[in-house]
């Protein structure tokens, strides 16, 4: 493909994330990442996500600072997240092709399964600070090396049944602790190319331009009914990614 399809491509990915992070707050790397990595591999889709999710994540962040979660859980959660971030972006520069390709579908089959069979799972507060540091290591992990952390970090945060503000201010700053840790790690592996920064910086504009979509399109589609198109859409490209890695 030449470099005008790749643009187009990647911001329609992008753009699909910014549906889904504007209806529901976070959740973009779960749809644009699937999306360039069936076209171009989970290398680029991780290295062309690093901007759109620390640019925005830091700048809400401090929006909605006053809404984080007390000290101890959020800082746990955030510098555990680091430190896997920086294992696995080990992993995806060591690890082959095929089988980042499998382990990003079968995270993300494993995400549409959990939320099926366990929609109503929840966590006390008190239990979250001591699973803070092994979850938020486990989601730094699968961000780094995949690009998708949701199954561990949304799910975690999710199951404390947060008010949507302090959702938003503490997934945030994880994902803003990830990026800053990922930067330089990506530069040192060889993936973050200036080319492929410029594409990231840029992705963020159909990022932000969708999101307002999403949070439109929220108030006429039933968030039960938003989901399951989100998940459908999700196993298609799980399925079309670990085809295209056995095959």
């Amino acid at each position: 493909m030449n470099g005008i399809e790749t643009i187009l491509l990647v911001a329609v990915g992008f753009a699909l994330g910014g549906i889904l992070k504007g209806a529901t707050g976070a959740g973009a790397p779960l749809v644009a990442v699937p999306v360039m990595a069936v076209l171009y591999g989970v290398p680029f889709a991780v290295t062309v996500s690093v901007m759109p999710n620390l640019i925005p994540n830091f700048w809400q962040a401090w929006k909605f600072r006053s809404h984080l979660l007390p000290r101890v859980l959020t800082l746990r959660f955030a510098l555990a997240g680091a430190l896997g971030a920086a294992i696995g972006t080990f992993i995806l520069a060591f690890v082959p092709q095929d089988i980042l390709a499998l382990m990003v579908a079968g995270i993300v089959l494993f995400y549409i399964l959990f939320r099926q069979m366990m929609p109503h799972w929840s966590l006390e507060q008190e239990h979250a600070v001591r699973l803070a540091i092994p979850v938020g290591t486990l989601a730094g992990m699968l961000q780094g090396a995949s690009g998708i952390s949701a199954p561990a970090s949304i799910t975690f945060l999710n199951a404390m049944k947060l008010e949507r503000l302090q959702f938003m201010a503490t997934i945030s700053v994880f994902f803003a602790a990830l990026g800053i840790v990922q930067i330089p790690l990506l530069i040192y592996w060889g993936f973050l190319t200036p080319e492929r920064f410029l594409l990231s910086c840029a992705a963020m504009l159909p990022l932000m331009a969708a999101m307002p979509l999403g949070a439109y399109l929220v108030r006429y589609i039933s968030k039960e009914a938003f989901d399951r198109m989100i998940l459908v859409m999700l196993a298609g490209l799980a399925i079309k990614l670990a085809y295209g890695a056995v095959f």
